[in-house]
């Protein structure tokens, strides 16, 4: 039986030499290392018993993990259902069917003008900024909990809160850091599954409102014990959240648009914890008010905020492109479909494997996803120690007042809105993700040489921004690195969670680097930094080496990669 030839593909590719010179480095860039726009066969889908026709995108879900991206394959015979496609040609009404386990969805309509490519793209682009000013505010936002936590207790270490609870003595406050992290390592993958298995909307809500819970009910301990008790439960709690979002952004865009979006999502974090800092500057003033300390009311105001937050996410958080369109006000069928095709041309893994703990722990053989799980691991070292000690840094080694210190921590987060969003927007433009990380990381080095060897107060200032915006450009930066080079929706996650976990390991070491006794330089999270970050450059070069060689076996050999035909690694 002959198989059907795909339509050629009428989306331009940003490295068409009509573009680009031969020989520059963006043409050079697309014939070695780049995504190419045909469509992708995910050969995993072999055993789906699933109906496509590769013309049109099946009912909602618009796409399928399985043959359906390449319109060559044959798909295998359904066992369960007699219906058959019949042969359809370019502007007739597509009559389509899609099994999904026990639910057979069917739709009918007619697919776009293939004489009018422009009203397509134009289409896509309208849905693009829909999905952008749902998805990336909220995944924002509930990001920033995470951050907006660390702030707020490295705004009240500067507090009486360590006096007040016992936290001033030996590594007992280093510990309440420790312990939180730990927790989050331990729950982090069971809640990214939990994500695909209950659904967005009602796991981001349910885990966002107990976080809130528990914030609240720090800001009434009376021990250091009990402090370590609800730190142990709000690393449950937030387990799922980054890696989850990471998951949930990963699914919705093609792989060329997907640092941007990790962008998005980074910058309305940081200006949710910039923005907190000089809340919690405020509400140290209400020291002493209804019997509080200060450092209590940034516990009790951030957790009635984050409850608040978590009941509003159930109509606010989106659901994934094949269910979008049972999302509260969101997409229609056909806006979905739009979606979920151009995933599926882009990678053919919009519809997950059916669930087992053997199908998700299967992709712990894959060196590569360890090798993003340690990028992430010598990125948090940094991160937590500016997140968590940037005030102690102010006020100990810079010599600021405690609440100089509070209110200083916020301008350097505003400021790293600029280096995330320009870099992302170059790094999507141009398909490259190596090279971005490594500047990224280049710049961090410089900024802790300044801060640690640095004579003046001003400069040293100064490092804590070129540090601040570097680090915080490279969480999207390496978010979509990883996200960008597996295929498969329980390969995902399981590697979003990989690479939160040992992020969370990251943050465990990152913890212990500040030592007080070492103000003002701060020798020891000096060089861990510059250390971890000159091994990241490191690690990043053999993996660009890796994908070079990869794409080109699979140019001359017509290897697959990722058991995906026509998928290429993104470097």
């Amino acid at each position: 039986m002959s198989q059907p030839t795909a339509p050629p593909c009428r989306r331009p590719c940003i490295f068409s030499s009509k573009h680009f010179p031969t020989g520059s480095f963006t043409h050079r860039a697309q014939e070695i290392c780049q995504i190419d726009d045909s469509p992708i066969q995910n050969t995993n889908s072999a055993q789906s018993s699933r109906h496509f026709r590769h013309s049109t995108m099946a009912s909602s879900t618009g796409a399928l993990d399985a043959p359906g991206t390449t319109g060559a394959p044959t798909p295998p015979p359904n066992r369960h259902h007699s219906k058959t496609d019949k042969k359809t040609t370019t502007g007739e009404a597509s009559n389509v069917s899609l099994n999904l386990g026990d639910a057979t969805l069917n739709t009918t309509h007619n697919p776009p003008d293939p004489s009018s490519p422009q009203n397509d793209n134009e289409s896509y682009k309208r849905i693009r900024r829909k999905v952008d000013l749902r998805l990336c505010t909220i995944a924002g936002l509930l990001c920033s909990l995470n951050l907006l936590d660390s702030g707020v207790l490295s705004s009240a270490a500067v507090t009486s809160m360590l006096t007040d609870l016992g936290l001033d003595v030996g590594n007992r406050f280093s510990i309440s850091i420790f312990i939180f992290t730990i927790s989050s390592i331990i729950f982090q993958l069971p809640s990214t599954i939990a994500v695909r298995l209950l659904g967005p909307r009602i796991w981001f809500s349910v885990i966002t409102f107990f976080f809130g819970l528990i914030t609240l009910c720090t800001g009434f301990v009376r021990t250091w014990q009990q402090m370590i008790a609800l730190r142990i439960l709000l690393g449950a709690a937030m387990a799922g959240i980054f890696p989850g979002l990471a998951y949930l952004i990963s699914t919705w865009y093609p792989r060329g648009e997907q640092q941007l979006r990790f962008a998005f999502m980074q910058s309305g974090e940081v200006v949710v914890l910039a923005t907190g800092s000089l809340v919690n500057y405020g509400l140290n003033r209400l020291d002493g008010r209804r019997g509080l300390e200060g450092w209590r009311w940034m516990f009790v105001v951030q957790g009635v905020c984050t409850c608040v937050i978590g009941i509003v996410t159930y109509w606010w958080m989106v659901d994934f492109p094949e269910n979008s369109d049972k999302s509260f006000r969101f997409l229609t069928r056909e806006e979905a479909d739009i979606v979920a095709s151009r995933i599926e041309k882009d990678r053919g893994d919009v519809i997950p494997q059916k669930f087992s703990i053997v199908e998700v722990l299967k992709h712990a053989k894959d060196l590569k996803i360890w090798a993003f799980a340690c990028l992430f691991f010598m990125q948090n070292i940094v991160s937590t120690a500016l997140a968590y000690f940037v005030p102690i840094i102010l006020q100990n080694g810079l010599g600021y007042s405690s609440d100089a210190a509070i209110i200083l921590s916020a301008p350097p987060y505003y400021y790293a809105i600029v280096p995330v969003l320009l870099s992302s927007w170059y790094a999507d433009r141009f398909r490259v993700r190596g090279p971005v990380i490594t500047f990224n990381a280049t710049c961090l080095i410089t900024g802790f040489a300044v801060l640690g060897f640095a004579g003046n107060s001003g400069a040293r200032y100064f490092g804590v921004f070129l540090a601040t915006g570097a680090y915080v450009a490279n969480w999207a930066a390496l978010t979509a690195y990883q996200a960008n080079n597996v295929v498969g929706q329980w390969k995902r996650v399981f590697t979003a969670a990989a690479c939160t976990m040992f992020n969370g390991a990251g943050g465990i070491a990152g913890s212990f680097i500040v030592q007080n006794y070492e103000a003002p330089h701060y020798a020891t999270a000096v060089w861990v930094s510059i250390g971890s970050h000159l091994l990241m450059i490191t690690l990043v070069g053999l993996l660009t080496i890796y994908f070079y060689l990869a794409n080109r076996s699979l140019r001359r050999t017509g290897k697959v990669l990722e058991q995906t035909v026509g998928f290429r690694f993104t470097y």
